[in-house]
């Protein structure tokens, strides 16, 4: 589906049925390098069963046009923009890595916007190490293979998946790969750029329910980092999530499908 944001295309999946913004609302926020894609398997699920939903393209990703906005304060008012465009005056926000602080940054701003928060491999700060950004910058190969590599867990680089026949580190390395030159680098600095004072100050100011979905073998977002955003929220409910890495909604779908519908 596609919607008009500051005059430029933006797409949206809609897991399988047409979106109805008279139904309660739920808006997915990917990473970096990723696209509406990440969210297949959760999304169809909450589609058909009572919610509409909107899996997002960020700005330059995807099918959306760009460029994307260079920082997150930007992106969460870019967000609000697009709940606008949409015709939704509330929705919950769901989203995972860089699509975490945007959809943060967003309730804080925007608090009678948003129904629920839901944070998968997030943290606050989200620093990126300064090789993993020089490789983004340069549009050199390895800051994929490093993102791939550091994004999941052990288990699933020895072939583990609830997707039958399918390598998940393989399938997230053809995601990322087809993002458009710079947007990795762009998402990458966003992240690394986001104050911690800000982030937590973002979270004292959300009034919504919380819910924050960790992998206890996340490298890029470790719980212990996690955790110190989640104390900042008035109220906060977190599931960590066993053998799991930073690539939660695939490698651990049905658990973060459970966790999230406890949420929205």
């Amino acid at each position: 589906m596609e919607f008009k944001v500051d005059g430029r295309k933006v797409y949206a999946a809609t897991g399988g049925r047409p979106f109805d913004p008279k139904e309660p609302a739920i808006v997915f926020i990917h990473g970096a390098a990723g696209d509406h894609i990440v969210w297949a398997l959760q999304t169809r699920w909450f589609a058909h069963h009572g919610r509409s939903v909107l899996a997002l393209d960020l700005p330059g990703n995807g099918r959306s046009e760009g460029p994307m906005p260079a920082s997150i304060p930007e992106l969460a008012q870019w967000l609000i923009r697009f709940l606008d465009a949409a015709g939704l005056e509330k929705a919950a926000l769901v989203g995972h890595s860089l699509g975490s602080l945007v959809a943060l940054e967003a309730a804080a701003r925007a608090p009678e916007r948003v129904w629920a928060l839901g944070l998968l491999g997030s943290a606050v700060p989200m620093k990126v190490h300064e090789t993993f950004l020089g490789y983004a910058r340069e549009g050199d190969h390895r800051a994929f293979e490093l993102m791939n590599d550091w994004a999941h867990a052990r288990g699933s680089h020895m072939g583990g998946t609830r997707m039958p026949g399918i390598s998940l580190v393989q399938y997230d390395m053809r995601v990322s790969e087809r993002s458009r030159p710079g947007a990795l680098h762009t998402a990458l600095k966003a992240c690394n750029d986001y104050p911690e004072a800000e982030g937590h100050a973002a979270a004292a100011k959300v009034t919504c329910p919380v819910l924050m979905v960790l992998g206890d073998s996340d490298m890029m977002t470790p719980p212990r980092a996690a955790r110190a955003l989640g104390a900042k929220f008035a109220s906060c409910e977190t599931v960590t999530l066993k053998g799991c890495g930073h690539m939660m909604m695939g490698e651990r779908p049905d658990e973060t499908l459970d966790a999230l519908r406890e949420l929205v």
